[in-house]
């Protein structure tokens, strides 16, 4: 039986639970382009959870995320950036709360389809 190649995605999340969960598609790079289009869903659902609040992103320092298109873009919405320092690990402090609670909710499940985990990690 194949299992699922490996599901590539982007979650945005707030303290009261999910907001957004974006999947690659197979072989597919995230890059500036891409994510700002995830950006673009990313207002609308902010738009209809939490309307008028203001925002701020918390970005580690990947180039998607410190590209000029990504920037221009957080600009024109006029969300903030909280700065990741350049010399943390590479992972932000909160990818240590989320990588856990998902390896939690997935541990000891097999996916034979990326549709299944997808829906898992949802």
């Amino acid at each position: 039986m194949p299992l699922a190649a490996k599901v590539m995605g982007t979650v945005f999340w707030d303290a009261e639970g999910l907001i957004l969960a974006e999947f690659l598609e197979r072989r597919q790079t995230i890059t500036a382009a891409p994510y700002v289009q995830t950006l673009h869903k990313l207002r609308r659902a902010l738009r209809d959870k939490c309307p008028g609040r203001n925002i701020i992103i918390l970005h580690d320092n990947a180039r998607p995320h410190t590209a000029c298109l990504t920037s221009e873009a957080i600009a024109k919405v006029g969300w903030e950036v909280l700065p990741h320092s350049s010399y943390s690990p590479d992972l932000a402090p909160c990818d240590y709360h989320l990588f856990g609670f998902v390896k939690d909710q997935l541990r000891g499940q097999r996916y034979e389809k990326k549709e299944t985990i997808q829906k898992a990690l949802r």
